[in-house]
């Protein structure tokens, strides 16, 4: 790294670091920001991290001064207003706005701020609402108050902006505008082509573009804003009448390039604070033109919003400062106390040399991406955004946004990244990022493609990342003010290692591989020994702990009474261990003579004794799990309130009493068929039962104790050492060759047949100590099976499978006695 760091510096240096601040970058990572220590954060376009200092000073601030509600005259309440009026000064100044031409109104967020546009903007039927495609959702949501009220909206994208002559006092412009269809409601009248701008002097029109791009991080040119106000009749092909108005989605931009309003005099200006300096949250603003306020219209009033009023009768005398009538109650006067400590830490390195500084550390991420390809030569790395080799443009920000190809040139799902990523320790984004038309647009999606995406159930934030060989969004990630160098160089590290195909290693050591691994690796011949089922395990409960039977019955759902039970929350969501740690520490124990499930819980006096009888009288109802339908019994409260102490929350016990036909989503979204959907199933997630080889567990604990694991993926030197439990199996088997039972199609234990239903996916459950019910900081075991068992997104360990002596057949179950498994019985795999 010291050499890859040297090169950086000699390309840089100028620009990296900080030089002339009072603390270099890695004297802000060492002193505000020990908690990233491990972690790689690139979701800065996402949330900026506040610092410790800041936050040390809000305290100080908060705990030294008492602020009241400003909607007074007492001491305290003074104090706040004269807070508040400092604050809109600070916003004022970062943006270089002349408060005699500017207004500070502050809101919720950037996204309440364009509300507020939306909603008092005088939208006519002669009005248009113009948009780039590339903006915000909360930007396109402006729209429906423009075609509510008749007004017509319109995509655009802008390919070039040029001003010929500015320097000379003329007042020459150019843009070239690709214009998508034209949107209005089926009341309004649908105008002719080339009719766009022939308007009436008396409309308002509104055109909005993001300083950047959150999805690209490209880079408007903020001249478009003298454009679109001085020549809209240029523009938009002769237009006759109307003001043009021009709203500036500065959500993202704000933090490294926060636009110069004395230069480019947009009428609306959003964005949210905690994306410049990470705290406050839920506090943004809104900085408009003084002549642009007025034009703004208000329904509504509250509390603050009026001189007076009458109860009885319907008078208003509303407030005239611009402020105090579109700032609808108490603000957030303590949020608003906050801002200043967080530009006092912006304002000591500047926006000028964070906004060189991220670029650099994006700069040069790119070019290395760029360079990266598989053996063959295919191209790892696809980044989107306009003139990607400009890599040093000052067009492109700190944000970069991109899909990774395997060898043969299919996609890795983004969803794949990210889960990988997260092992390692780094935190970005994935998705569309709330910008549809930018992902649109750099994916090839047509409108065609999006509704096949979205009949195909794809939605926001889900985990459909690849759809009909075209991915459905991407992977970002986007630097700060506090990355670093070693940030980026632990991401690259990352692609190379996770992404790049390469020849494996000869020298015996583990080799990490896109390639799809064989995951068998054995031939069948050398199965050696006898293989023997060493443990039996049951989980009554699903995700609390389960118990270990030298012998056990079978029934039609697998395992007699396994995952026959499960916790729900007040949402009716369902509870386990990665919401909620403490399941683990739930014992449990089935004794069959007496009939009754016992749990206990280390917060609880007393167990608990719950009866195996189905009882008529109990209360029955229907819920939906995993894909399929099933009818439950409910306990009393008496029960309800045992486990709700056990795990500190409230929740509900319920049985599985019989479960419909299993239905879930495939491949490609569409309802189709779980991999078991021949057996009724209890609340487990795709199969009856989970089969793990203790000798395939010790393969990975060999590859966990490699010392070339343990530095690419732990971060330290230390083992870290798993047993088979960690996997919650239901069945342990010993005496055979690592991952050969990957292959299995079959098997018989005793007289029981079952049949293999492939490998288990594996997620960060398994990084669960299940005894101090904490996550492991290591990430391991799953970050070492993800070099070697992944296989087209998946990580696998372990196989599924279905009991198969009671199956359905001419919709009866087939009749048979009761088996049962015991621990010794030999395992006759078939691999026909």
């Amino acid at each position: 790294m010291e050499r890859s760091k040297e090169e950086f510096l000699r390309r840089f240096g100028e620009d990296y670091g900080y030089p002339n601040a009072p603390k270099n970058i890695d004297e802000i990572r060492a002193s505000e920001f020990k908690r990233l220590q491990g972690l790689v954060y690139l979701d800065h376009a996402g949330a900026a991290l506040y610092s410790e200092a800041q936050m040390e000073a809000v305290v100080k601030d908060l705990t030294s001064n008492v602020y009241g509600n400003p909607h007074s005259l007492n001491d305290s309440s003074m104090a706040t207003s004269d807070i508040i009026s400092a604050a809109r000064q600070q916003v004022l100044n970062y943006f270089n706005a002349s408060p005699k031409n500017y207004v500070c109104i502050f809101t919720s967020g950037a996204t309440a701020a364009l509300k507020l546009v939306g909603e008092g903007f005088p939208w006519s039927r002669e009005s248009w609402y113009m948009y780039t495609m590339e903006n915000h959702n909360s930007v396109l949501g402006i729209r429906e108050y423009a075609l509510d009220r008749g007004a017509t909206a319109l995509a655009v994208d802008i390919e070039d902006v040029k001003l010929h002559g500015r320097q000379e006092g003329t007042n020459e412009s150019s843009v070239r505008i690709l214009k998508h269809s034209v949107q209005r409601r089926a009341e309004a009248k649908f105008p002719q082509d080339g009719m766009i701008g022939k308007l009436s002097d008396n409309a308002y029109n509104l055109f909005a573009f993001p300083s950047e791009c959150n999805f690209s991080g490209q880079k408007f040119c903020l001249d478009l804003v003298k454009v679109i106000k001085d020549d809209a009749q240029k523009i938009f092909e002769g237009s006759q009448g109307g003001q043009w108005m021009v709203l500036v989605d500065a959500a993202k931009g704000s933090a490294t390039d926060p636009p110069d309003l004395a230069r480019y005099p947009a009428d609306f200006v959003v964005f949210s604070f905690y994306k410049i300096f990470g705290y406050p949250t839920g506090l943004g603003a809104l900085v408009v033109r003084t002549e642009a306020a007025r034009i703004l219209t208000k329904t509504y009033f509250s509390g603050g919003t009026v001189s007076a009023s009458i109860a009885d009768i319907d008078f208003i005398k509303r407030r005239e400062h611009i402020e105090q009538v579109l700032e609808d109650g108490t603000l957030s006067f303590l949020a608003i106390a906050s801002i200043r400590h967080g530009f006092n830490v912006i304002d000591a390195l500047t926006t000028s040399a964070i906004s060189r500084h991220t670029t650099s550390l994006a700069a040069y991420v790119r070019n290395m991406m760029m360079d990266l390809k598989h053996e063959n030569g295919v191209n790892v790395c696809t980044i989107y955004g306009r003139d990607i080799a400009k890599v040093l443009s000052l067009d492109l920000g700190a944000t970069i946004t991109f899909n990774l190809r395997r060898a043969d040139g299919s996609w890795y799902g983004y969803h794949e990244v990210e889960k990988l990523a997260c092992l390692s320790g780094i935190q970005l984004r994935t998705g569309c990022f709330c910008n549809p038309g930018a992902c649109a647009k750099y994916l090839g999606l047509s409108h065609s493609d999006l509704l096949s995406n979205y009949e195909a159930g794809h939605v926001c934030w889900d985990d459909k990342d690849v759809l009909h060989g075209k991915p459905t969004g991407a992977v970002r990630i986007s630097f700060g003010y506090m990355s670093t160098f070693e940030d980026a160089e632990k991401f690259l590290s990352f692609l190379e290692i996770s992404f790049v195909a390469k020849h494996k290693s000869s020298n015996g050591k583990c080799q990490l591989s896109t390639e799809a691994v064989p995951l068998s690796g054995i031939g069948w011949q050398q199965l050696a020994g006898n293989v023997q089922l060493k443990s039996i395990m049951v989980y009554p409960v699903k995700s609390c702990a389960g118990f270990s039977m030298y012998s056990w019955p079978l029934s039609n759902m697998g395992l007699k009474y396994d995952r026959e039970w499960l916790l729900k929350g007040p949402s009716d969501e369902i509870l386990t261990q990665k919401k909620v740690p403490e399941m683990c520490n739930i014992r449990t124990f089935v004794d069959l003579e007496q009939g009754k499930l016992f749990l206990e819980s280390p917060r609880c006096k007393e167990k608990l004794q719950v009866s195996l009888a189905k009882n008529s009288f109990w209360e029955m109802e229907e819920m939906n799990a995993y894909g399929q339908r099933y009818e439950v019994m409910t306990y009393d409260d008496e029960v309800n309130m045992w486990f709700t102490e056990a795990i500190a929350r409230p929740c509900t016990f319920v049985r599985c009493s019989s479960s419909k036909k299993r239905s879930c989503m495939n491949k490609v979204g569409r309802e189709g068929q779980c991999r078991d959907s021949e057996s009724k199933l209890t609340f487990v997630n795709e199969a009856q039962i989970l089969l793990i080889s203790e000798d395939s567990v010790h393969d990975l604990n060999s590859r966990l104790n490699s010392t070339d694991m343990q530095k690419d993926y732990s971060g330290s030197g230390q083992p870290v050492l798993v047993d088979a439990m960690r996997f919650r199996p239901n069945l342990i088997i010993s005496g055979a060759k690592p991952y050969v039972e990957d292959s299995w199609r079959s098997l018989q234990i005793g007289e029981a047949h079952f049949t293999s239903l492939g490998g288990c996916n594996r997620c960060q459950m398994i990084n669960l100590d299940q005894q101090s019910g904490q996550v492991r900081k290591l990430k391991e075991p799953l970050a070492t099976l993800a070099s070697y068992r992944r296989v087209q997104g998946k990580i696998l360990f372990g196989v599924l499978l279905r009991y198969e002596d009671c199956i359905m057949e001419d919709g009866e179950e087939k009749n048979g006695k009761e088996r049962w498994l015991q621990v010794g019985q030999e395992v006759y795999p078939s691999i026909d």
